[in-house]
Order: C-alpha cells, then sequence, then structure tokens
C-alpha cells in the first residue's frame, strides 16, 4: 500500500488486512480476520459489536496499544506497523487520548492533579483547569477520586486524556461502569470534546442506544466489520432513549 496514495487527505488511520492472533496455550484465538478500516478527520465513529467481536483489539492496534499479526496500519501517511517501541511510545503520548471503564485515577491526587500529570509531559497541553471546565467539573478541581462520583471521576479521566489536545480521542466502553443518567453526561462530555476541538473520536461499545449519537457507526462480529452505517442525523447524548 503507497501511503501517499493510499487515502483522502483527511484520512486519520487507514488500515488493511488487519490480523491478530493470541497464542493461548495450545490454542489459537483469531480476534481480528482481515479488517479494512479508514477514519477520517474530526468525525466521531462508534464501533458496535457483541464481547469478543474485536473491537477492543482494534482499537488498542490503531491506538499503538497492541501489534496486528499481519497487515498495515497507517496514521497520517506514517506507518504504524513499522514504528518501533520508542516511536509507538511517543506517538501514544503526542497524539492518541485513551479512555477506558475504569478511571484509573490516582487516589491521592486531586482531579487538577491527576489531569496534571499527562499535562506536565505534553507538548502543547492544556492548563488542567481547564480541560476540568470542559468535561463541566470548573468546581471540582481539588476534589479527590474518593469525593467525587462514578461520573465525576470518568469526566476526570476524559479531561485527563483530552488535556494534552490529541488528533484521536479512543473511548473503551467509556460508560460500561455507570448507570444510565451517569453514562449520558460521560458521552456528553466525549460529544461535547469531538464538537469543540476537533477531535477524531472513536468509541467502544454494545449498547446499539449510543450510536444514534454518532458520524458512522461500524459494526464488528467475530473478528471481522459486518457493516458501516452513516448517520444523516446525530443526536446529542442527552435525547438518547434507553
Amino acid at each position: 500500500m503507497n501511503a501517499s496514495t493510499a487515502a483522502p487527505a483527511d484520512t486519520v488511520f487507514a488500515a488493511r488486512g488487519i490480523t491478530k492472533t493470541y497464542h493461548m496455550g495450545e490454542v489459537d484465538v483469531q480476534a481480528l480476520r482481515g479488517v479494512d478500516l479508514d477514519l477520517y478527520a474530526g468525525e466521531f465513529v462508534v464501533l458496535l459489536g457483541p464481547s469478543g467481536s474485536g473491537k477492543s483489539t482494534l482499537l488498542n492496534i490503531l491506538g499503538g496499544l497492541d501489534v496486528p499479526s499481519s497487515g498495515e496500519v497507517f496514521y497520517r501517511g506514517r506507518q504504524l506497523t513499522k514504528f518501533d517501541d520508542a516511536a509507538l511510545t511517543r506517538y501514544r503520548r503526542e497524539f492518541v487520548g485513551f479512555v477506558f471503564q475504569f478511571y484509573n485515577l490516582i487516589p491521592s491526587l486531586t482531579a487538577r492533579e491527576n489531569v496534571a500529570l499527562i499535562t506536565e509531559i505534553a507538548r502543547d497541553p492544556m492548563k488542567p483547569a481547564d480541560a476540568l471546565e470542559l468535561v463541566g467539573l470548573g468546581q471540582r478541581l481539588d476534589h479527590f477520586p474518593a469525593q467525587m462520583s462514578g461520573g465525576e471521576q470518568q469526566r476526570v479521566a476524559i479531561a485527563r486524556a483530552v488535556a494534552k489536545r490529541p488528533d484521536v480521542l479512543l473511548c473503551d466502553e467509556p460508560t460500561g461502569a455507570l448507570d444510565v443518567h451517569t453514562g449520558v453526561l460521560v458521552l456528553d462530555a466525549i460529544q461535547q470534546i469531538n464538537a469543540e476541538l476537533g477531535t477524531t473520536t472513536a468509541v467502544i461499545t454494545h449498547n446499539a442506544v449510543i450510536a444514534e449519537m454518532a458520524d458512522r457507526v461500524i459494526h464488528l462480529s467475530g473478528g471481522e466489520i459486518t457493516g458501516v452505517e452513516l448517520n444523516p442525523q446525530t443526536r446529542p447524548a442527552a435525547e438518547l432513549r434507553w
């Protein structure tokens, strides 16, 4: 694949023929089976599918947390699959923000201090207070995780991810540990960041309702992309019917 002619200029990711096989003792588990995927600048994409469909594996490969068994992945024309460990570390630090199901905050640090862990090593960071304001936590800067609800802690995790102004925000089941009302608040924060910062955003879920927020919905099953839908009109998180 020639990176210069592989995809339009606004293509952030171009993945071709991605496979991933995990070796579990004498058993081989094929998590991805020849996936082709493009993600474009500024779009909000939902990866939808049941557990074991390959969603997290695909997201981890795009984010440089894992490498494919075969195939190629390009990030803005640069071949990620040829990066060494040091280059992948720089890529993750400078260009990608991650949000996971569990918040991974440091209990002994305030919200502001948890976000500052990222801003202190970023090239062009936001101020921690500005990142927390963006997710609606401007009044909770000096609260510790134990003093915040689960949804507030997840929004701190989102603020931490976006404070370095990432080009890409990758979210793996960000509402999986939350109740419905709290989940809506978290999704609203992610959607707002996508709109205000123009950050290319991909959200993994098994909840079909969340797909109504997306510009594009990519369905996975059995390690393969089984369908792609364009949403003619995306909906804000607050309007979703769960």
